[in-house]
C-alpha cells in the first residue's frame, strides 16, 4: 500500500521522520533509480527503495520499541557522533541498538542528565518532537545564586530569546543556598540549550541540569532508574503520550511478548 515515503522510512524504523525528510531533500534517497522528492509516495512492497545507494529490504515491519533511559552527564543524545564521544545508544544492549532501529526523541544536551525517550517509531517521533505538539518537560536545577521574585516572575512569563519570547514556564524554588539555588521548571518547548541560555541572561547560570520527566513520564518515584539505566514505557505511560500508531501492538511489546523479530532490511543505513 503507497504511503509517503518518509512516513515508510519511519514506520519501518529506518529513521526518525525528520532525519528521513532531510536525506529526502539531500538527495539520499532513490525509488526505483530515481531521485526522490519530498512528499512522494512508495509502496514498500513493490518499489526498490534505496538509501545513500544501498538498498533497502522491508520484510516486515518491526517491533515497535519504547524505552525509558536516564541520560548520564558526558554521553551524547545522537546515534553517533563524529567526535568519539560515547552515544545514548552505547548504553543499550547491541540487540536494541543494532537491530531496532531506535533513535533518541529529541535532545538532552551533553552537560545534562535525566529522562530521555528512544524508540524506533518515526511516528512518535515526528508527534513529540514537532513544535505543533506540547509535550512538557519538567527539569530540576541547580543555579548560581538566589534569584529574585522578579527573575522567577520573567522566566515564568518568557523572554526574547533570539527574536522570540519563549512560552510560559512553571518555576518554583525547591531548596535554598547561600550560593545557589534548587529549582523546578517545567516548559512545552525545546529549543536549543533552552533553560541554560534562559538562566544566563536572567544572571543566573545552571550549575547542573537533570530532567525528571517528559509528560506523565517519569524517571523517578516508584519506578526510579539509576543513571545509564533504561528500561521499557509502560501501557499507561505509552497512552499519556497519545502517540500515533498502534497501541495494542505497543502495548503487547513492552509485556515482553516474541522477542524475536526477523530482519527487516539487508544493509541497514544510519540516518
Amino acid at each position: 500500500m503507497s504511503a509517503r515515503l518518509q512516513k515508510i522510512l519511519s514506520q519501518w524504523g529506518i529513521a526518525s521522520r525528520r532525519r528521513a525528510e532531510e536525506a529526502i531533500v539531500a538527495g539520499r534517497v532513490r525509488v526505483n533509480g530515481v531521485v526522490a522528492q519530498l512528499g512522494q509516495t512508495a509502496d514498500p512492497t513493490t518499489d526498490r527503495i534505496e538509501v545513500d545507494g544501498r538498498l533497502v529490504v522491508l520484510q516486515s515491519r518491526p517491533k515497535p520499541v519504547y524505552l525509558l533511559l536516564n541520560k548520564p552527564v558526558g554521553v551524547v543524545s545522537t546515534c553517533y557522533d563524529p567526535q568519539g564521544r560515547k552515544t545514548v545508544l552505547e548504553l543499550l544492549p547491541p540487540q536494541l541498538r543494532e537491530c531496532e532501529g531506535i533513535h533518541p526523541v529529541g535532545r538532552l544536551d551533553i552537560d545534562s542528565s535525566g529522562a530521555l525517550l528512544l524508540t524506533n517509531d518515526g511516528d512518535l517521533t515526528f508527534r513529540l518532537t514537532h513544535p505543533r505538539h506540547s509535550v512538557s518537560k519538567t527539569y530540576q536545577l541547580w543555579v548560581q545564586g538566589q534569584p529574585t521574585a522578579a527573575v522567577l516572575r520573567a522566566w515564568r512569563n518568557g523572554i526574547d530569546l533570539d527574536g522570540q519570547d519563549t512560552l510560559p514556564a512553571k518555576v518554583r524554588i525547591l531548596k535554598q543556598q547561600p550560593d545557589r539555588t534548587l529549582l523546578e521548571i517545567a516548559i512545552t518547548e525545546g529549543r536549543n540549550r533552552q533553560i541554560r541560555r534562559v538562566a544566563t541572561l536572567l544572571g543566573c547560570p545552571v550549575l547542573y541540569l537533570h530532567r525528571t520527566s517528559i509528560g506523565d513520564i517519569n524517571i523517578d518515584g516508584d519506578r526510579s532508574l539509576p543513571l545509564g539505566s533504561y528500561r521499557n514505557l509502560h501501557s499507561a505511560e505509552l497512552h499519556s503520550l497519545e502517540f500515533a500508531g498502534d497501541r495494542s501492538t505497543a502495548a503487547a511489546s513492552i509485556k515482553g511478548e516474541a522477542a524475536t523479530r526477523s530482519s527487516i532490511f539487508s544493509i541497514k543505513p544510519r540516518l
